[in-house]
């Protein structure tokens, strides 16, 4: 019976435009942006963001570098919200808040970086002026807890954590070898296709 309901974020809850990502940055002054960005896990120092190894301002500093001018931190905030793609699908929230409303807890599970949270938990994240931690009993970022997907020991601090059971648990990802990971730990692995509306999915299978 499933009583956790774990939501990847980017391409589940928001949409991702990569491409869109790669002209944000090349704007800044990242011209091979295309070499550096991935769609999926990121490389160099921006996996190292997202895994918690370098602070934000660490990061900006290298970018700097990089773009060979200094950066502020709302310019690279910017940038990385080129990964976003409109503005979030308000019918994902109210699903979220119905399947709350019906009993079930719902968690966040992300490789994501302190930019992109920043823009997250303030009030510019939807049209309703909530942030996303209020979608949440509780969000799991790969930045925080320092491993990222599809790494076992994300999935296992989240359970240890949050004090949920695999096996009462669905897991709802765009990547397959991150619903691999969680299906090995006896997670309920939902794939999605990326920026698709999954509700009739998760509804179908409670």
């Amino acid at each position: 019976m499933i009583k956790n309901i774990v939501f990847d974020f980017g391409g589940v809850i928001f949409d991702l435009a990569y491409e869109q990502a790669v002209e944000s940055f090349k704007r800044i002054g990242l011209t091979d942006a295309d070499q550096r960005l991935d769609r999926y896990h990121q490389r160099g120092i921006f996996e190292e963001l997202e895994s918690g190894r370098i602070t934000p301002e660490a990061f900006r500093q290298e970018l700097s570098l990089m773009c060979h001018r200094e950066l502020t931190h709302d310019e690279v905030l910017s940038a990385w919200l080129g990964y976003v793609g409109g503005p979030v699908d308000v019918r994902r929230l109210d699903a979220i808040d119905d399947l709350r409303g019906r009993g079930y807890r719902t968690f966040l599970l992300s490789n994501t970086n302190p930019y992109v949270q920043q823009w997250a938990e303030s009030n510019d994240f939807c049209a309703y002026g909530r942030p996303l931690s209020s979608y949440m009993d509780k969000c799991y970022t790969s930045f925080e807890v320092g491993i990222m997907k599809p790494d076992e020991g994300i999935f296992r601090h989240m359970l240890a954590d949050a004090g949920i059971e695999p096996a009462e648990t669905l897991f709802l990802d765009d990547s397959t070898a991150n619903i691999e990971a969680a299906r090995k730990l006896g997670i309920n692995g939902l794939l999605v296709q990326k920026n698709s509306d999954w509700r009739a999915a998760v509804y179908e299978l409670l």
